[in-house]
């Protein structure tokens, strides 16, 4: 078999994996570098989301919340369950299996669609040339017409508490603990930080977030991550705002945290550490002097609009790149990647990509904050509803937070969907789609949702933007 294809990827992630088997459906010969390998040394596909990331945490965010209903939660329903427990072991090989399932789908994807699987080190040369190095040292160059980088990021580390793997661990490290810790200390109130946190927290750990900035979750709405921080708070776990690290420290198998907040020097004692502050661009020897592929101030691989790099015939996706990481950010760029390979013209929508929390409850948006709106100058409205007075909700014994609509002034146009509740996650993609096609808040409010429904939800906050709500008193318009 010949060592040119048309498209070399670097990296089988989110980013990587979908942009390879997409541009092999388009007719094109393509191959798919990877160098993760398990514990056990055998190859992986799936990159950080799949092995380490996404996936994993999910599945223990998952277990958890079981056990939490069952534990505090099945008794005002009525249902007995006497002395409920827990298998950290047990949960621990649930994960693992989920986890070998889809990394191993990806392989049989691969096969399917005639994706060529190369298994090693990635670097680009010169004239789009890539040289692959082995897990015995090997060297071997391929040659493509279109190389796309998708290698991802990987955590950031901090000075004041340099990773140990046992006691002060990364994201990674904290999807493996064999036990409880009785004290858990997580530096980092963000996505990352705050479902690792619950996972733990749910199984019994003391948990204190130790967040540098002043305010909670400030690329959120803040109505809606003020009501999330109630909810966090009423769990159990202590966030601790305006707290800058200074020192972590191992001693007789703590960790002797040391920080400073409004009140001055403060001193915590941990039995792990998780530093979640971050992650940064993965581009390690990835790259030789004449690639031709330069980085920006912050490390990222510059790109256009559509993921074209400075080096004709490169182009890069993902967590490598400028915008948010997150894997369907990657996978939507490994497709219009692709396409534009094939000499289509798509175009990723920046404007409409949605986040997601996945604690309990689910915090999950899309678009403009009520803050941005304000800081521009923008005229809107906003229509919010609480789960509260959801039918669906209640009867799920789950109806704390809300949906809230921001809507242009003069056009009614959907600018901002945001929700704290449960299955955000979910829901947010219909404020996605909205969006996508340009809704108007009474496009929305005009359609029939199905009742009793969680979605009902957005339905009033849609109906609300106007001051039309039904289910709930309508603020009185300023006269």
């Amino acid at each position: 078999m010949s060592d040119k294809y048309d498209v070399i990827v670097i990296g089988a992630g989110p980013g990587g994996y979908v942009a390879a088997i997409k541009a092999a459906q388009l007719g094109l010969k393509t191959a798919c570098i990877e160098s993760w390998t398990d514990k056990e040394g055998k190859n992986r596909l799936g990159g950080t989301c799949l092995n380490v990331g996404c996936i994993p945490s999910k599945a223990l965010l998952e277990i958890s919340h079981k056990y939490e209903e069952a534990s505090h939660d099945f008794a005002e329903q009525g249902i007995i369950a006497k002395e409920v427990g827990f298998d950290i072991a047990k949960m621990m090989k649930r994960k693992e299996g989920i986890v070998d399932q889809l990394t191993g789908g990806i392989g049989g994807l691969f096969k399917s669609n005639g994706v060529t699987p190369i298994y090693g080190h990635g670097k680009l040369l010169a004239n789009r040339n890539v040289e692959v190095t082995d897990k015995d040292g090997k060297k071997k160059t391929y040659e493509a017409e279109n190389v796309i980088i998708a290698t991802g990021s990987r955590p950031i580390q901090i000075p004041p508490a340099p990773f140990d793997g046992t006691h002060i661990v990364d994201s990674e490290g904290a999807l493996e603990f064999t036990e409880v810790p009785k004290r858990l200390g997580v530096i980092g109130a963000g996505v990352i930080g705050l479902e690792l946190g619950s996972v733990w927290a749910r199984l019994g750990a003391e948990v204190t977030v130790l967040e540098a900035v002043d305010t909670f979750l400030p690329v959120v709405d803040q109505q809606v991550a003020k009501d999330a921080l109630k909810q966090f708070q009423k769990q159990g776990l202590n966030v601790v705002l305006g707290a800058r690290m200074t020192g972590a420290e191992v001693k007789r198998k703590l960790v002797n945290v040391t920080y400073e907040d409004s009140k001055g020097k403060q001193e915590a004692k941990f039995d792990k550490l998780i530093v979640a502050v971050g992650r940064r661009p993965y581009t390690d020897n990835l790259l030789s002097e004449d690639s031709g592929v330069k980085l920006d101030e912050r490390g990222f691989i510059f790109v256009d609009d559509n993921c074209k790099t400075e080096a004709p015939g490169v182009w890069a996706v993902g967590d490598v790149v400028r915008g948010p990481m997150l894997a369907h950010k990657a996978s939507e760029e490994g497709v219009m990647v692709a396409e534009r390979i094939a000499g289509h013209k798509p175009q990723v929508n920046y404007d409409c990509i949605p986040n997601v929390i996945y604690t309990s409850p689910e915090v999950a948006w899309v678009g403009k904050t009520e803050q941005e709106m304000k800081a521009e100058g923008e005229e809107y409205n906003v229509g919010t509803f609480p789960f509260a007075a959801n039918g669906r909700a209640m009867a799920a014994n789950a109806a704390s937070g809300m949906v809230k609509i921001i809507a242009d002034a003069k056009t009614d146009r959907i600018v901002g969907f945001h929700v704290v509740g449960p299955q955000a996650s979910e829901i947010v993609a219909q404020g996605v789609i909205a969006m996508e096609f340009g809704s108007s808040a009474e496009d929305l409010a005009l359609t029939c949702f199905a009742h009793p429904t969680l979605s009902e939800s957005v339905h009033e906050a849609a109906l609300g933007v106007a001051g039309g709500a039904i289910h709930i008193a309508n603020r009185r318009k300023k006269k």
